[in-house]
């Protein structure tokens, strides 16, 4: 008997303790939004207290104080939505972990914006305001302000939805909605905002159609072959040459404009000449690995591993030296026109804004990127390294498209319309194959609602809702930010 009064009394302070401790990990569950949170307003006070200390002048300016703060929360929401979207496919094709793939974005992130990032910045963004519009360094202070402030909750809420947006338009919006507050319609510079509006629908398309057209590419030429394995020593040496060709290209046209200036078709040479190194390095290298791999789709996916995960660095290197810009641009000319007191159209980047925002887009990844990251990378269609290359290469081709074009393209656009464009091709794809091999098609029509849904190889609710959030990131930011200067005007102007 007192044996089983002992054993009742263990098994009721057993249950007691597991209570106990499915409450703390509640606790913590419940906590960790609150650990990001809390890091990131310590980030954007040291943001602020750096500004008071690196300005240089007796007397604190809390204009420059309050413009840093807002352009640390501006990098912070940079890094958690538009930094994802470079990591995403390697995530979801499993070729890294969240971790692994948050640790690499940071480091290059950084590098890229303090190494190679642009040391001068368009103030008035890309011409969307008519400098004389605003020459008044006051009204043109707090229009940088509003722009600064609308675009960072812009994004925040975005992020907060799960909607991948443009962080360009979000800071073109922004001034755009500022001018027109301050010096109305007649201040927006109507043919550049033109050619943004275009490339809403470019980017996604030109991104999705060259995604599609190389996954279609290995799928004829390697994975639907007798002999896979064979395919992959002649094929996938080409096709990591022309990663690397055109990753070179892209940084050196895109990414390298702080060390030297490059055009286009000298940045077309360094990406054939690299391209060409690339192949004889990587020919042998693949042949290697693919000793003594079985003739199935598993070994393939083992070879594109290595080439996505270093796709993946080289975009999150090209991307923070390129779009570092949109964190720090509105910072840094709010920081020049109240020092110097007047406005123009192009200013040099101080040190300490620039590292405000490389760390801050790091910070904003860490923090808060993995939700992007998970959706993105796994939640719009199932990846493979194969489609996720296919995805990555894309991105680096497209923008030098673009570029050759002269049109304004998004980073953030190109990555998810690569995503769309691999889906779709796979669900275009898989009904070809049913057809060619005479194989039984259900009647579409008699199928219920949840089998439609689970055929579909895109999920069409997320296509819904990251195409709406697309073609209303440059409204809402306007609309924000007339509003918010429209506050500002009546407190301190």
């Amino acid at each position: 008997m007192a044996d089983d009064k002992r054993s009742r009394q263990w098994t009721t302070l057993d249950k007691d303790l597991g209570r106990i401790g499915q409450l703390e990990r509640a606790a913590l569950y419940v906590s960790r939004p609150m650990v990001g949170t809390g890091i990131a307003l310590a980030f954007i006070a040291i943001a602020a207290l750096s500004a008071a200390v690196f300005f240089g002048q007796q007397t604190t300016n809390y204009v420059i104080v309050a413009a840093a703060a807002f352009g640390a929360y501006m990098a912070l929401n940079i890094g958690a939505n538009d930094v994802a979207n470079n990591m995403a496919p390697a995530v979801g094709a499993n070729a890294l972990t969240m971790g692994g793939a948050i640790v690499i974005a940071a480091l290059f992130e950084s590098a890229g914006a303090l190494l190679a990032g642009g040391d001068v910045v368009s103030t008035i963004s890309k011409g969307i305001i008519n400098q004389e519009a605003v020459d008044d360094s006051r009204v043109f202070i707090w229009a940088m302000m509003a722009a600064l402030i609308s675009s960072a909750l812009w994004i925040n809420l975005a992020t907060w939805v799960g909607a991948p947006v443009s962080t360009t338009h979000s800071v073109v919006g922004g001034v755009m909605g500022a001018g027109i507050a301050a010096a109305g319609l007649s201040a927006v510079n109507w043919p550049s905002m033109s050619a943004i509006a275009a490339s809403w629908v470019i980017s996604p398309v030109l991104g999705g159609l060259i995604a599609a057209g190389f996954l279609a590419f290995i799928k004829k030429n390697i994975i639907y072959v007798d002999d896979k394995i064979a395919a992959a020593r002649r094929w996938v040496p080409v096709l990591i040459a022309i990663m690397a060709g055109t990753f070179a290209a892209y940084l050196a046209l895109k990414g390298l404009s702080r060390v030297v200036k490059i055009d286009i078709g000298t940045a077309l040479l360094v990406g054939v000449g690299i391209g060409a190194i690339s192949y004889v390095i990587a020919a042998p290298l693949i042949r290697m690995q693919s000793e003594g791999m079985e003739n199935r789709n598993k070994s393939l996916k083992a070879l594109f591993g290595l080439p996505l995960v270093m796709s993946a660095a080289l975009l999150s290197f090209a991307h923070g030296a390129n779009d570092v810009a949109n964190a720090v641009g509105p910072l840094a000319a709010i920081v020049h026109a109240e020092s110097v007191g007047e406005v123009i159209g192009e200013v040099a980047i101080p040190n300490w804004v620039m590292i405000i925002g490389a760390f801050g887009i790091s910070f904003g990844l860490m923090l808060f990127g993995p939700k992007l990251i998970r959706m993105v990378g796994s939640q719009i269609t199932k990846l493979n390294p194969m489609r996720a290359y296919c995805v990555a290469l894309s991105a680096a081709i497209t923008v030098i498209v673009a570029s050759w074009l002269g049109l304004p393209v998004s980073s953030t656009h190109i990555a998810v319309g690569g995503i769309f464009g691999v889906g779709f091709y796979r669900e275009w794809h898989t009904m070809q194959r049913r057809r060619t091999n005479n194989l039984k098609l259900p009647d579409m029509r008699r199928l219920p609602a949840e089998e439609l849904r689970r055929r579909k190889l895109v999920r069409r609710s997320h296509f819904m809702t990251i195409v709406a959030a697309w073609v209303i990131t440059v409204p809402a930011a306007a609309l924000l930010s007339g509003g918010i200067f429209w506050m500002l005007n009546l407190i301190v102007l």
